[in-house]
């Protein structure tokens, strides 16, 4: 479990392809404090598991439905990622709660400057469209977020856009983020037990009037 509060900036230091899985290391002198082997990690809002440590990097098995879902299929050495350790019990609870179990990727399409903060919109599939609500909660490539503004539910190409202020900018790695480029989503899980509960309660209504 994770709140989405970027602790580091780390780097990939090494990707090793197997036949349908990458074991990733990543340098986060930070991150792999206390980190003992089975520990989780979140790397650009992907839990991964600790299978190797040094004193600054840490080493994890990335599966290939990871890869197809993520875009850490894409990273290589010297690549930045966000990261985070696992919450603790009883600590603050600064963002919200980000599992670090992603819905897929979205592809940034616009980028609007302020005079202190900076607007981005990214493209949302139909399938995770009905997930994101105005002024609710979303993982970007790890980071908390709050949604500021979505696409009207008549637009048949759907978005959403977030806010970021300096200190989002500077402490990770959506500050150098360029259109085009695809990040990593997690949608509130509050907002996926709602729709899970809707199509239950649907189908059930569905088959007493069968």
């Amino acid at each position: 479990m994770f709140t989405g509060i970027i602790e580091e900036l780390g780097t990939v230091d090494r990707v090793e392809h197997g036949t349908d899985a990458v074991r990733l290391t990543v340098r986060g002198p930070l991150a792999v404090s206390g980190a003992a082997i089975g520990d989780s990690i979140s790397v650009n809002g992907v839990c991964l598991t600790v299978v190797e440590r040094t004193p600054e990097t840490f080493t994890a098995d990335v599966m290939a439905q990871t890869l197809r879902m993520s875009t850490l299929a894409e990273a290589g050495p010297g690549t930045p990622v966000n990261l985070e350790r696992a919450a603790l019990v009883g600590g603050r609870l600064g963002g919200h709660i980000v599992q670090g179990h992603i819905d897929g990727t979205s592809e940034l399409l616009a980028v609007t400057p302020g005079d202190a903060w900076r607007v981005l919109r990214f493209s949302l599939s139909p399938e995770l469209a009905p997930l994101v609500t105005n002024k609710g909660s979303i993982a970007v490539d790890g980071v908390s977020l709050t949604v500021s503004t979505i696409s009207p539910a008549t637009e048949p190409e759907q978005w959403f856009e977030v806010s970021l202020i300096p200190e989002t900018l500077t402490a990770t790695t959506l500050g150098k983020r360029t259109v085009g480029e695809h990040v990593n989503i997690e949608t509130d899980i509050l907002a996926r037990h709602v729709e899970r509960m809707l199509a239950l309660a649907d189908a059930g209504s569905r088959r007493s009037h069968s």
